[in-house]
């Protein structure tokens, strides 16, 4: 198993509040896949975030795929988890909180890429304005940082769009589903 001291203790003193979206063994993975992730120059690819993290001749790159695939944990729960912390750490009592959402097509081609289909681009050129490939849905919260000129949308969380097979977010009453935040 791997020792907590690869990740910095800043880092980790950060992540800690995301502890509990993750079991014990998860959550060490999470930590050393993060760390590796900003420390990556080159791509930003799993076996790229365990180079990042100076793991790639101590874990099998094995570990780090079925965190993705197998691992027990929540990717809502985390997203969650994650805008509450940047709220409260980083936004003053009292201030207005501007959450971005951005749709992204990535093209794809071939009958077996899941979650491909036909759907809106935003950058296609042409007079249909649609594309084949994944889009994925970002939600971002908009925050300024006392080391940054302006403000920066930090990314916390993010979903797969699949035309018609997504469900309705309504109640059955017809009203829009809400959630709340607090600190």
């Amino acid at each position: 198993m791997l020792p907590d001291t690869t990740v910095p203790a800043s880092l980790l003193a950060v992540l800690t509040f995301l502890r509990g979206c993750f079991t014990t063994p998860t959550f060490t993975t999470f930590a050393a896949l993060v760390t590796g992730l900003i420390a990556q120059t080159g791509r930003c690819t799993v076996t790229g975030m365990l180079t990042g993290a100076g793991l790639n001749r101590t874990w099998s790159h094995d570990r780090a795929h079925a965190f993705f695939s197998r691992a027990s944990w929540n990717p809502d729960l985390l997203g969650i988890s994650l805008s509450h912390l940047v709220v409260c750490q980083l936004l003053p009592a009292g201030a207005v909180l501007t959450v971005a959402v951005d749709d992204t097509l990535f093209k794809r081609r071939g009958k077996k890429v899941f979650g491909a289909a036909w759907q809106h681009d935003g950058a296609a050129t042409g007079p249909r304005g649609v594309g084949r490939g994944t889009c994925f849905v970002v939600l971002g919260l908009v925050v300024d940082l006392p080391f940054v000129a302006r403000p920066v949308c930090l990314p916390v969380m993010a979903r797969l769009w699949r035309p018609k097979q997504e469900l309705s977010t309504e109640q059955p009453d017809g009203r829009p589903a809400h959630g709340q935040l607090g600190c």
